[in-house]
């Protein structure tokens, strides 16, 4: 790729971002004044208002990116509200304002051409890329993007395929935690990598010199490419392990059962507000970067469509009291858990590992749906929060 062919990439996705900003800010006012979700702008005014923008003086420098480009940035911002608000959706949040050099990306729907290891994109030309995968079926649209310094094009294509058929009939219960990646009912430990604390010391003392710099300096925006190198090199680390592990599992098995954690609550800051702040806010803070650590969301999405396509499903179970409950007499109490790692029924003397019964009551309750009975002893610490989807506890954007 040439520095030419780059400096557009660069500029259509900069384009994009501003398109998404500044409907995303229109949105968000809108909201604020009408204190309702309902009477937001529709894609058909959002695509009128940016004919408009397009042909102001001010805003003259929208002509250069393909229109095409735009009108699916604000197709992606109305499907973005869409499931923000639906209740069946409740891991999906509030859009967000894009910042420059993060998640820069642009879409054609049409208009592209394919030839072998080229590719023709409106506005830019024929461009050179490395295919990792053959192409099969008809290309539908094509995403260009940018990880670190390099760009990746992504072809999304249809085709029928036979419905598959998994070659297991076994099923398992999971059970994720921080010092066990995943616990399997088959006895097995399934370690993560925690790329984050791998990386965490040379990521601290490239951030300190960072912040000696002049902001916006050559030196400045130098350390500023190094960051981002190590950032990727993290999150290349944890999908890679994730990726083993899910396919392991999802070959091995046909039906899995996993928790149904709601990972947005139990990773929420501890600090509180100056009014009513917060306890054990650093331990708090630590658990938190321990657990977004692990990537327990992505890696049951990984584990939903590699299932699917290969004939299985994946069943999330209610997670209350399935690491306080005995798999043998079912006698639930927070007692039985001695430690992080062992557990010791109170009632039958059942002893094992904690984890691993855990994923057993997980795929007991999963494949017949009995409820945990907790005892009276059980606080309300040990509750799960729930979701709620609902427009008026949606942050205020300013």
């Amino acid at each position: 790729m040439n520095a030419e062919i780059e400096r557009q990439l660069v500029n259509f996705s900069g384009i994009n971002r501003y398109v998404w900003n500044q409907a995303l800010g229109l949105q968000s006012r809108r909201m604020q004044r009408e204190k309702t979700c309902r009477k937001l702008l529709t894609y058909n005014m959002l695509a009128w208002l940016l004919t408009l923008w397009k042909q102001s003086n001010e805003r003259s420098f929208l002509n250069e990116a393909p229109s095409q480009t735009l009108q699916q940035t604000l197709k992606t911002l109305d499907r973005a509200f869409k499931d923000c608000f639906d209740k069946r959706q409740p891991n999906k949040r509030f859009p967000v304002f894009k910042k420059k050099g993060m998640r820069d990306s642009f879409r054609y729907p049409q208009g592209f051409k394919l030839n072998n290891n080229q590719i023709f994109l409106p506005k830019i030309g024929w461009v050179s890329f490395f295919k990792s995968r053959k192409i099969e079926g008809e290309a539908k649209n094509v995403t260009v993007s940018r990880r670190g310094k390099h760009w990746y094009i992504s072809i999304q294509t249809q085709y029928e395929v036979a419905d598959p058929i998994h070659p297991s009939k076994e099923t398992v219960g999971i059970d994720v935690g921080i010092s066990q990646f995943a616990s399997l009912s088959s006895n097995e430990h399934l370690q993560g990598k925690n790329a984050t604390k791998k990386y965490a010391k040379i990521l601290s003392k490239y951030q300190r010199r960072l912040a000696r710099k002049q902001k916006f300096s050559s030196n400045w925006k130098k350390e500023k490419s190094k960051i981002g190198k190590i950032h990727t090199k993290v999150a290349d680390t944890r999908n890679d392990r994730l990726h083993w592990i899910s396919n392991k599992i999802t070959t091995t098995y046909e039906t899995i059962y996993l928790e149904k954690l709601p990972i947005l609550n139990m990773v929420r800051s501890a600090k509180g507000t100056v009014e009513s702040p917060g306890k054990n806010v650093s331990a708090k803070s630590g658990l938190n970067k321990a657990i977004l650590d692990q990537g327990w969301g992505e890696f049951a999405r990984q584990l939903e469509y590699k299932n699917k396509w290969k004939g299985g499903n994946v069943q999330y179970v209610d997670p209350k009291y399935t690491s306080q409950e005995c798999r043998k007499c079912h006698y639930t109490s927070r007692e039985n858990r001695e430690s992080q790692s062992k557990f010791l029924c109170k009632q039958c003397g059942h002893a094992e590992n904690a984890d691993i019964n855990a994923s057993y009551n997980v795929k007991e309750k999963g494949r017949s749906g009995r409820p945990s009975q907790p005892a009276k002893r059980i606080s309300s610490r040990g509750r799960q929060q729930e979701l709620v989807g609902n427009c008026e506890k949606v942050p205020c954007l300013s």
